[in-house]
């Protein structure tokens, strides 16, 4: 081979296995934050990686994974990875550390408006404020690790859901694909599209999960006898709806919530989610109780009852 065609090649060949940049297709922010989402109420475990227990990088270091960007395993490690960044030009993505028992000691992923997701030792996975007293007095600095595109994802929805087009499903969990993912997770036969439901007819993409479920009393219809497929779930009626599907029951006394008064219908379902830790709340001692629930609360939810 001419040399002169070699030196081209070799250069090359240094450029790109010199860089420490993630060169993959980049995520989008919104791909980001949900991804961060997901994992909020995962309890916080010293040297933990997995969603049984994480610690502060060891959740930083799952959400990059899931984007498939690979990140060190400790806060002072990924301290060293990608480039600084002040703090006033700080995006969604960036890596955000902290000297919280001397040096760098704690990491977060910053998600906007001075937000930022991290892995607390007493909250767990939970979202925080850089400009609260305690993180800004120890705030480190920055890095970027990837850029985040600001594109987000439009969903494809179903006629059904043409109505309710203002709630954002490509976030939020429609009770059609509760009933989707429920039915498929319980391994129920959803052969039968006979729904017994005025809203749902045979054609629909909902109606073999709908009706298996319905047969199995986890959604009984409201008193039109409508199942409302894109309506909506709340995370009080997810918490009945969990309860009755994978018939779970209350283990120990768990823990109580703020914003679920005992006199609440939905007190003793949420309180036995928490019970058996399939949850732990938002982390400020509330469970949200008529937050509506996003599609990665429910993965996460469905993937903590099936265990």
């Amino acid at each position: 081979m001419n040399k002169k065609w070699l030196l081209p090649i070799f250069a090359a060949f240094m450029l790109f296995a010199g860089t420490d940049h993630n060169t993959a297709e980049a995520a989008s922010t919104t791909e980001l934050t949900s991804t961060a989402n997901k994992y909020i109420g995962v309890p916080y475990v010293y040297g933990g990686t997995t969603t049984r227990g994480l610690d502060c990088s060891g959740f930083t270091q799952l959400v990059f994974s899931d984007l498939d960007i690979k990140l060190n395993r400790t806060a002072a490690t990924q301290y060293t990875q990608g480039t600084s960044v002040s703090k006033s030009n700080l995006k969604a993505g960036d890596l955000v550390f902290f000297n919280t028992l001397g040096g760098v000691s704690h990491v977060g992923i910053y998600v906007g408006n001075s937000k930022f997701v991290h892995a607390g030792s007493s909250t767990g996975v939970t979202t925080a404020s850089l400009n609260s007293s305690y993180w800004s007095q120890r705030y480190i600095g920055a890095k970027r690790i990837s850029t985040f595109t600001s594109g987000t994802e439009v969903a494809v929805l179903d006629k059904e859901e043409v109505k309710d087009a203002a709630i954002d499903f490509s976030i939020y969990a429609s009770r059609g694909e509760v009933a989707i993912q429920l039915a498929e997770a319980l391994g129920l036969d959803t052969s039968d599209t006979n729904s017994p439901f005025s809203d749902i007819k045979p054609t629909s993409k909902y109606a073999g999960a709908a009706t298996a479920l319905q047969k199995e009393g986890v959604f009984t219809g409201d008193e039109n006898g409508k199942f409302n497929p894109a309506s909506p779930l709340t995370r009080g009626q997810m918490a009945k709806v969990l309860v009755v599907a994978f018939d779970l029951a209350q283990k120990g006394e768990g823990m109580t919530f703020t914003d679920v008064p005992e006199s609440h219908w939905s007190k003793e379902y949420v309180s036995v989610l928490a019970s058996t830790g399939i949850t732990v709340g938002k982390g400020d001692g509330t469970y949200g109780l008529n937050d509506n629930v996003t599609l990665t609360h429910l993965a996460a939810f469905i993937d903590r009852a099936t265990r």
